[in-house]
């Protein structure tokens, strides 16, 4: 793939500041964008359009066909996305984020908490869990 690269599948300020620092540490960068979104692009060596940036097989097609080796997946969605961590592992890009098992029990609350729990991190009680109900009390007082 040639030297070190980044696709950042983002935009706005958190594409920009993703694309900043790799390219502070000597990354090649390129920004995916989709029409009339490109104003983080300026900030890239190289642009790419794209249908959407939640498009798994559009951003790894654009990683391919720019010879990135690493992906930056945003925050949320596909950056939760086991699946689509271990589709880039497949492809030979490195994701910029957890690994596909890790993804896979902390996308899973309930399996996130019962394990921080397990490791002894203080943790609230869960939805779900019953209790003996309490008395409601009225916070309006009657009359003047």
């Amino acid at each position: 793939m040639g030297s070190a690269a980044l696709l950042v599948a983002n935009r706005g300020e958190v594409a920009v500041r993703v694309l900043r620092a790799a390219a502070e540490a000597g990354l090649r960068t390129v920004a995916v964008y989709a029409d009339g979104d490109d104003a983080h692009t300026l900030s890239a060596d190289e642009a790419v359009r794209t249908s959407g940036y939640l498009d798994a097989d559009a951003l790894l097609t654009a990683a391919r066909e720019t010879g990135c080796d690493h992906l930056h997946p945003d925050y949320g969605f596909l950056s939760e996305d086991a699946g689509f961590a271990r589709r880039r592992a497949e492809a030979g890009i490195t994701f910029v984020g957890p690994s596909p098992e890790v993804l896979e029990v902390f996308g899973d609350k309930v399996r996130a908490r019962a394990l921080a729990v397990e490791a002894g991190v203080p943790a609230c009680r869960a939805a779900g869990v019953r209790r003996a109900p309490r008395r409601r009390v009225s916070c309006w007082r009657a009359g003047p």
